[in-house]
């Protein structure tokens, strides 16, 4: 899967995406603020929401309060809209910086303006995952597309799986969970293997909405290729999304450590070459654990196996000695050679 030229798959490092989302709470200049500080901070991209709320909504979403939030769903998706304008200057700006920008589309007018204006993959959030009208429309763009799959079973993003695959485009799944934040103990890592099973078409990532960077690293040693999570210029700002989010420094310790995770992910089990030096003082060999004469023959309490190991005898070796006659004699401590014994 690519998403412009950035190659997202297991042989190279995840794609880290930070998610500005709607944490600018509707000001530009915050937002823009926030693009560069995660372009600082040495992320590759940066997501957005895009939300045109008369064509996301109906009237009944002015009474529904999400848990994270004290105004509508309404209200705080209309308060937190960039616009028209003001997305296309994000996204101006962001690429202006080197950064990969998408955003998820809540509405097909979303969908088409995102279309129009030139990303180059979609994001599919959680709450859309089963969407099904706004997903074919989506995949009908034929770009690649990132669904998380929060509040969803393998069972039930079987038909959504399919719009993605009858359309021939490229996906990635993200595993998540829809609380802001989310604790340990409804947090699933198991789910990235479950969805890798499920789609071996998919790739598969992670989509954090835990407090710090652990759980995120975990799904990294489990191979997720891309990983999501808020993304904030300070923790101090209010926000419904915010509790969740990390900053510029979290970012940066999240990619830095990413990428030595995915390094030690695709080493095999084996002796290195830089352990050559330490292998030798560390492990042991075979020696006399008391003076032994010509012509003894070799038993357990004869021989054990001491630091370091640079005698002819490793002591893995220590059954291949017994029973061997000595061919000379050998003093307590010293180590022994094959050539020792007739």
């Amino acid at each position: 899967m690519k998403i412009g030229d950035r190659e997202i798959s297991a042989s190279v490092p995840p794609l880290v995406i930070a998610e500005i989302g709607i944490n600018h709470g509707g000001d530009l200049s915050v937002a823009k603020e926030m693009v560069r500080l995660a372009a600082q901070s040495g992320c590759e991209c940066v997501k957005h929401q895009t939300h045109f709320v008369e064509d996301e909504m109906t009237e009944e979403a002015k009474s529904i309060f999400p848990p994270n939030a004290d105004i509508s769903i309404w209200d705080v998706m209309a308060n937190c809209s960039l616009g028209a304008d003001g997305e296309i200057e994000l996204k101006e700006y962001a690429e202006g910086l080197g950064l990969i920008y998408i955003s998820t589309p809540f509405s097909r007018q979303a969908a088409n303006f995102l279309h129009e204006i030139g990303v180059p993959a979609f994001k599919i959030g959680s709450g859309e995952a089963d969407n099904i009208p706004l997903i074919r429309h989506i995949a009908s763009f034929g770009l690649p597309v990132i669904m998380s799959t929060g509040m969803q079973t393998v069972e039930s993003l079987g038909n959504s799986v399919r719009c993605l695959e009858n359309a021939d485009v490229d996906y990635a799944l993200l595993e998540c969970t829809n609380l802001y934040p989310s604790p340990p103990d409804i947090v699933s890592l198991q789910g990235i293997d479950e969805l890798r099973q499920a789609f071996p078409n998919a790739e598969i990532g992670f989509s954090d909405h835990s407090v710090g960077p652990v759980v995120a690293l975990a799904s990294v040693a489990l191979g997720a290729t891309i990983v999501e999570r808020h993304f904030t210029d300070s923790r101090y700002r209010l926000g419904p999304d915010i509790s969740c989010s990390m900053d510029p420094a979290e970012l940066k310790y999240l990619i830095d450590r990413s990428r030595e995770v995915h390094m030690a992910l695709h080493n095999r089990k084996r002796r290195t070459a830089p352990e050559e030096d330490v292998y030798l003082f560390a492990r042991g060999s075979i020696v006399a654990d008391r003076d032994l004469p010509a012509g003894h023959v070799i038993s357990e309490t004869d021989i054990w196996a001491r630091r370091p190991g640079t005698g002819e005898i490793p002591g893995f070796e220590f059954d291949s000695v017994l029973g061997r006659k000595m061919k000379v004699a050998k003093m307590r401590n010293s180590q022994l050679s094959w050539s020792d014994f007739e």
